[in-house]
């Protein structure tokens, strides 16, 4: 049969774009993919035909050289393995991918196998779970564990064959690294692909596997690992070590680490956030008469803050970029130390303390105010608003 214009098998015109081009041989393909087409030899052919013609259009090179040329190219060289008017099926389903980000559009392509070929082992993720204090949340830390988990064989260095064997065509699948298993129902033959039981999508088995590993290639050991916590994590937050899990099998990528962050109660402060909160509990006098005070600050060292005469209990004092950073990607700068300041009421008092507080009773002065928007209460419920 002659062979039809390119742009006619694809119904676009010759000044179609890329775009165009690629969404008129999406719509071909699925319409007759062998998959939805079982033993449908038209629309194999159509298939066919349609990768031929997207393969030169969307490649710049070989479509100046058709419009220039048509079919036969400069000296008579056509287009590849095309010019024959026949295709390697493996060649059109690497352009599916192409066309559709990978080749996991379908379910699989029918009797025409190579899905499984090439395929790579992933290990399996772990997880740990580490508890930090406030002072190594603050600064970030590098902790160390030793991780029982799968490694590469030492034996056969990762392969899974012993010393001198490779691997030969798998007998089941003949290379494809799936099998194709054709069902009769009422609405016809139905085929379905999946992954070959023997050498698991690989295509190659190995001829002599490892004493020591079963042929895996992945044996159980122990890494001791270092992992870098950023400042700023929280409760509950997972850092992912990348390539520190398990091996995978036949040289594959090795997993990933995940690590859940706890955080350990800490006595002095409370956290909210970026911000780290201090309860200070001052005496009376001070609180009355103003003064200097002495506070912790999350990293160990002591900073004075001036408390002013009359301050109430309930006020709050706040020391810029003295809390926790930001964690990676979770917010920006620094927070903040937040003072609630708390004012402490003895319990007991001697004789001549009592007489004396009793002199200050009827002194304006010493007398509180209604509950007014300055009051502890609404201090207390501003903070948290």
């Amino acid at each position: 049969m002659a062979k039809r214009d390119y742009y006619e098998v694809l119904g676009v015109d010759k000044s179609a774009s890329d775009d165009e081009i690629k969404k008129a041989y999406r719509k071909i393909a699925i319409a007759n993919h062998p998959d939805r087409n079982p033993g449908n030899k038209e629309a194999e052919d159509k298939f066919k035909e349609a990768a031929e013609a997207y393969d030169v259009l969307h490649d710049p090179q070989k479509r100046r050289q058709y419009d220039q040329f048509g079919f036969s190219g400069p000296q008579g060289s056509g287009f590849g393995g095309f010019s024959g008017g026949g295709m390697d099926m493996d060649d059109i389903f690497s352009m599916f991918g192409d066309i559709f980000g990978g080749r996991g559009g379908f379910s699989g392509f029918g009797g025409f196998g190579g899905g499984g070929r090439g395929q790579v082992y992933r290990g399996n993720d772990l997880r740990l779970k580490v508890r930090l204090s406030l002072l190594e949340i603050s600064t970030g830390v590098t902790k160390k564990f030793k991780v029982r988990k799968d490694i590469a064989c030492d034996h056969c260095h990762g392969s899974g064959a012993e010393a001198g064997s490779g691997t030969e065509t798998c007998p089941t699948c003949h290379g494809h690294g799936v099998v194709v298993r054709s069902v009769r129902t009422m609405l016809g033959t139905m085929q379905t692909q999946t992954e070959c039981p023997t050498c698991h999508g690989e295509g190659t088995v190995i001829k002599n596997k490892c004493k020591h590993c079963g042929g895996s290639g992945v044996v159980k050991g122990e890494e001791v690992v270092e992992i870098k916590i950023p400042a700023g994590v929280a409760e509950g937050m997972v850092v992912n070590v990348p390539g520190k899990g398990n091996a995978g099998a036949h040289n594959g990528v090795s997993g990933d680490i995940q690590v859940l962050i706890e955080e350990e109660a800490n006595d002095t402060f409370v956290r909210d956030g970026q911000d780290v909160v201090y309860n200070l509990l001052l005496d009376f006098p001070t609180a009355a008469l103003g003064g200097d005070v002495e506070i912790p600050t999350i990293t160990g060292n002591k900073v004075k803050i001036k408390i002013e005469s009359g301050t109430q209990p309930g006020k709050t004092l706040r020391l810029r970029h003295k809390g926790l950073p930001a964690v990676q990607g979770y917010g920006s700068g620094v927070g903040d130390l937040v003072v609630n300041i708390s004012v402490f009421v003895p319990k007991t008092l001697a004789k001549d303390e009592k007489e004396k507080i009793e002199g200050f009773r009827d002194s304006d002065n010493f007398k509180g105010d209604a509950v007014t928007k300055d009051s502890i209460f609404s201090r207390f419920k501003n903070y948290f608003n």
